[in-house]
């Protein structure tokens, strides 16, 4: 994961890697259904987006922990 994020500033990167390990069941399930979303021919872009705010909720919680 850290390779996608190379031109990502460390700061950000420590806090996403973080939350990541707070929650990576959380994480797995927005990858897969980016993923899902993607091959059924969805821009990336747009998909990631969507995804996440679906889990909007969860993920502001965790930032709160």
């Amino acid at each position: 994961m850290k390779w996608k994020m190379k031109d990502v500033p460390p700061e950000q990167r420590e806090q996403i890697m973080g939350l990541v390990q707070k929650d990576p069941e959380l994480f797995k399930r927005i990858g897969e259904e980016v993923d899902r979303r993607v091959k059924g021919g969805e821009p990336q872009m747009k998909a990631t987006l969507e995804v996440m705010k679906k889990y909007r909720a969860e993920l502001g919680s965790l930032m709160q922990q």
